[in-house]
């Protein structure tokens, strides 16, 4: 039996995208240099700055959490491979083998993994990182073996970090650990084929897992698809603010009226959310609670809604301490069962809903407008800079927005 790296190689080098594999990547690029050029003006991009491209471009496209979500294995896909196919001068079937790889690994780590607290995209993405690095630098299957064993040793990252500069700095350190792995295997050194193998059942993965037809050439490249957020905070929050938007849509309610709020979910659902008093704007973006409140307040919540200012409004602590949280023990993901929220009104009245679907899931992709809006709050020229552009435009553009740091020398 192949090691699984061979396996992950071999299907990584066969790879022939499909016209549908092809629009996934053009929506994965525009998604993620439009949520990274929207950090422009935040303090990860003066942090990001001290690092190489692959980890600056993705540390800056993941610290507003907008990035797509590759929900069957709790990834941020994108913002991992792009970066780093980037960097080693890639274009859309690198990014597609780097993707399937990530995604296959994640299935394959499981959701034990994610709940043990590890953060997947990190460990998961410095491997699927070497794989499109090392596609772009010229690599045959063994030697993207190699590479995916050499990346492994920086394969980490935890989600303790949520709510933190630390989430996003590590999905940088796992993108740049996957492009210097394929720098390293293109340059010769070697690594032991089986690493992949020993190294799964330490973090709590099961290669069994995947199914039989996980490297079947006529699958999708990234099965399960991506999702798209309509919301720059958590996925796990995309549910709950769906829901209050929907009662919203039914009738106007005023924040300053509400006594009493209730959430029902499946815990799975919400395992990410550790912050139920959230303090910060990076901390509300990983609260249950805040994400009722944002909603409740902001109708659409953006940027502005996450800065630490609105998340410290008196009105959003008071509807933070109001919110009930019943939890089903139930799920082995994001988007388990569906999440119902109840709200009670000084008087009396009584407004409720069920959510199974948040928009942007892969089930209910996001439209062509929701999109466009989209990348409109990026930034008003971002559509613009976006319109036709390609894998070597996307490069030329984050090195011109995300310059590195200047060394100054000693005269």
């Amino acid at each position: 039996m192949p090691h699984l790296a061979e396996e992950l190689s071999a299907w990584a080098t066969a790879l022939e995208p499909s016209p549908e594999d092809l629009r996934l990547a053009e929506h994965a690029l525009k998604d993620t240099v439009a949520v990274s050029l929207a950090a422009r003006g935040h303090r990860m991009a003066r942090f990001a700055a001290e690092m190489p491209e692959a980890a600056r471009w993705a540390a800056v496209g993941h610290v507003l959490d907008f990035d797509d979500l590759h929900l069957p294995s709790t990834a941020h896909i994108s913002v991992v491979c792009v970066p780093a196919v980037l960097a080693a001068g890639g274009g859309a079937r690198e990014y597609l083998a780097a993707a399937g790889v990530m995604a296959r690994l994640g299935v394959a780590l499981g959701w034990q993994h994610y709940t043990s607290g590890w953060h997947a995209t990190c460990t998961t993405g410095a491997p699927a990182a070497a794989v499109g690095a090392g596609l772009a630098l010229g690599l045959d299957a063994e030697g993207l073996t190699r590479a995916i064993s050499l990346a492994l040793p920086a394969a980490g990252g935890v989600q303790r970090a949520f709510g933190t500069d630390t989430k996003s700095l590590q999905v940088g350190f796992a993108a740049e650990a996957g492009f210097r792995a394929a720098r390293l295997a293109a340059a010769g050194a070697g690594a032991d084929p089986s690493a992949l193998d020993a190294w799964l059942p330490l973090v709590g993965g099961d290669r069994t897992q995947l199914g039989d037809d996980a490297f079947d050439p006529a699958g999708p490249a990234v099965p399960g698809g991506l999702a798209t957020k309509i919301f720059p905070c958590c996925y796990a929050m995309q549910r709950p603010i769906g829901a209050v938007r929907v009662l919203l849509a039914e009738r106007t309610i005023d924040p300053s009226e509400v006594v009493r709020i209730l959430v029902r979910t499946p815990e799975s659902a919400v395992h990410p959310l550790i912050h139920a008093r959230p303090r910060t704007g990076l901390q509300g973006k990983f609260s249950l609670e805040y994400a009722v409140a944002a909603a409740l307040l902001d109708h659409h919540p953006g940027f502005v809604s996450y800065t630490d200012e609105h998340v410290r409004r008196t009105l959003a602590q008071r509807l933070v301490e109001l919110v009930e949280i019943v939890k089903t023990p139930e799920g082995s993901g994001l988007l388990t069962g569906e999440t119902a929220v109840e709200i009670t009104t000084a008087d009396g009245t009584v407004r409720g809903t069920t959510l199974a679907l948040p928009p942007g899931s892969p089930e209910l992709p996001a439209t062509e407008a929701e999109f466009a809006t989209k990348l409109a709050d990026c930034g008003a020229e971002v559509p613009d800079l976006l319109n036709g552009i390609d894998w070597k435009g996307a490069a030329a553009l984050m090195r011109a927005s995300f310059p590195a740091a200047r060394i100054e020398e000693n005269a």
